[in-house]
C-alpha cells in the first residue's frame, strides 16, 4: 500500500464539456448565484447556512467560503450561460490518511438534474483520485435528505451507515448518512461517468438516452446502484 500522503487540493480550474469547476471568486460569481437562489429557499434546506436576507450578507458568506483553508470551494460555471450555477467544496482534507470529502454542495435550480451537475461531480472525483492521490472519497448528508442520498448512490458512492445525533444544524438534530468511493473502485466509476457524459448518450433535445445507473451496473454487482 502506498503510504505517502496525498496532495492538498489547490485552487485550480477543472474544465469539462458541460461545466467548468473554478475557484470560487465572490466578486465574479456572487451576482449570478444570488439571482439564482434568492427565490429558491429550498436549495438551503439541508445546508448549514442560508437562506440569506440580502445580497450583502450573501456576498460576505461567499467571501468567507472563498477564504477558507479548511474547505476549498469551487464555483460551477454552466457553459450554457457562462455563469456560476452552483458551488461545492473539498472538505475534511486528510492528506496523511489520503481521505477527502466533497460537500457543501449547492446547485441552483437551473443546474439541478443536468449533465453539467453530474460532470462537476465527475471532475472533482477524478481530480481527487488521479491528480491528488486520495484513496477514499466521502459524501455525507443529512439522513433525511432523500435526494442527496439518491444522488450519492447514482454517482457510484457506497452507503456505509447512519451516524446518529452527529450534528446540530440550524437548531435541529442531524443524523448523518455516510457514503464513500475508493481508489480501487474509481477506474470502473470513471468509465461509467465517461460513457454517460459522451454526447452520443444525449438526444437532440439534450435528454439522456441511457441512465448513469445503467453504466454503473455494467461494472458493479448492482447492490449500491439505484434502478
Amino acid at each position: 500500500m502506498n503510504t505517502s500522503p496525498a496532495l492538498r487540493p489547490r485552487r485550480i480550474p477543472l474544465h469539462g464539456r458541460y461545466i467548468h469547476v473554478v475557484p470560487l471568486e465572490p466578486n465574479a460569481h456572487a451576482d449570478a448565484l444570488w439571482i439564482a437562489t434568492r427565490s429558491a429557499d429550498d436549495v438551503w434546506t439541508y445546508l448549514a447556512d442560508g437562506p440569506y436576507a440580502d445580497r450583502e450578507t450573501f456576498q460576505a458568506a461567499l467571501e468567507n467560503k472563498a477564504a477558507s483553508e479548511d474547505s476549498i470551494f469551487f464555483a460551477m460555471i454552466d457553459i450554457r450561460f457562462n455563469a456560476a450555477a452552483g458551488y461545492a467544496a473539498y472538505m475534511r482534507i486528510e492528506p496523511a490518511h489520503r481521505v477527502i470529502e466533497v460537500g457543501n454542495i449547492l446547485f441552483t435550480p437551473a443546474l439541478q438534474r443536468t449533465a453539467g451537475a453530474t460532470e462537476a461531480m465527475y471532475l472533482m472525483a477524478r481530480h481527487a483520485f488521479e491528480d491528488l492521490g486520495y484513496r477514499r472519497y466521502e459524501w455525507k448528508c443529512n439522513a433525511r435528505n432523500a435526494p442527496s442520498r439518491a444522488a450519492a448512490l447514482r454517482l457510484g458512492f457506497t452507503f456505509e451507515g447512519i451516524f446518529r445525533q452527529h450534528m446540530i444544524v440550524k437548531g435541529q438534530n442531524r443524523d448523518t448518512a455516510w457514503f464513500s468511493m475508493l481508489d480501487c473502485e474509481w477506474p470502473e466509476r470513471k468509465a461509467a461517468f465517461e460513457r454517460w457524459l459522451d454526447p452520443a448518450n444525449f438526444d437532440q433535445r439534450g435528454q439522456q438516452i441511457r441512465r448513469l445507473s445503467e453504466f454503473m451496473r455494467l461494472h458493479d454487482n448492482g447492490d449500491n446502484v439505484p434502478a
